[in-house]
């Protein structure tokens, strides 16, 4: 029988003493035919500029393989959620902290990838989780260490507003302003998926101003080593040519995650989307194994 989650107790906003108000997240659910909704869920958090359909593909084969509920969520001031600030890891990790109180979810596998891995981890860690909330905890490329974000990510903000300031009308006209500044035809299709083309002129899904004077914020996380700690299962999974992961910084994640185990792939930064088959057996072996 499932145990009652922890969150059911309460259903004020005003549980989190973290002084922010969460947002609800948009969401989509894939659920098995048979069985519960809620129970043991996998729960994924895309990185910055992202969005839950990007792993539309990834979830309806985690929910094949592992035939548990599956929820994507699109984090605050991404995709159809809320637009709003702050943008810092405390933040975010209140509102997904929200979501699963809100569906009464326990016993969690939450993976996240680069932004949205630091809010996985930042959920761990948080001092408002309950006992039970987490299982497993899966995070993609990225360590739970304090740097200064690439300025090339300024530069698709500024990108990003010249886009909007030229009032465009086709993704081509989009494709060429940002051109300059990402030469990767990948990861300019990736950041024009934030664009509305629904409008004339076009314009961005995404609040330009609050990513942009988050930017820093984003680069840091919100704990120190030594200061907590969370010893459920956790795995890490490195992109071998990404530098995200490192060896300066495996030891910090080993001293806030105990329990943690590293897995690498022959891939770069988007590890799930280079190697999806590969990644997808280490998450189903890892949450079914444990």
């Amino acid at each position: 029988m499932r145990r009652p989650s922890a969150f059911a107790s309460t259903s004020s906003r005003r549980f989190f003493r973290t002084g922010v108000t969460p947002v609800d997240l948009h969401y989509d659910a894939f659920r098995p035919k048979h069985g519960s909704k809620i129970e043991r869920p996998l729960v994924i958090l895309h990185g910055l500029f992202g969005m839950k359909r990007n792993w539309l593909s990834l979830s309806k084969a985690f929910l094949r393989d592992v035939q548990r509920p599956v929820y994507t969520l699109d984090l605050r001031n991404h995709g159809s959620s809320p637009h709003a600030s702050p943008m810092n890891y405390e933040a975010m990790a209140t509102d997904v902290l929200h979501f699963l109180r809100s569906n009464s979810l326990s016993n969690v596998s939450l993976l996240g990838h680069s932004m949205g891995g630091k809010v996985a981890m930042a959920v761990a860690l948080s001092t408002e989780l309950p006992d039970d909330a987490i299982e497993h905890l899966i995070v993609a490329d990225i360590a739970p260490s304090n740097a200064t974000l690439s300025t090339q990510f300024q530069g698709y903000i500024e990108a990003m507003n010249k886009i909007e300031q030229s009032k465009v009308s086709s993704r081509r006209e989009a494709q060429d302003i940002l051109a300059p500044y990402e030469s990767d035809p990948i990861t300019r299709a990736f950041l024009l998926t934030n664009l509305d083309t629904t409008v004339q002129p076009f314009k961005f899904q995404v609040p330009l101003d609050i990513i942009g004077s988050s930017i820093s914020d984003l680069g840091g996380f919100p704990y120190q080593p030594g200061e907590r700690s969370w010893h459920g299962n956790t795995l890490f999974v490195k992109g071998e040519k990404s530098k995200y992961i490192n060896k300066n910084n495996i030891p910090i994640a080993k001293e806030f995650f105990p329990n943690m185990s590293l897995e690498t792939l022959d891939a770069g930064h988007w590890v799930h989307a280079e190697r999806p088959n590969e990644f997808k057996k280490l998450v189903v072996d890892f949450v079914t194994r444990t």
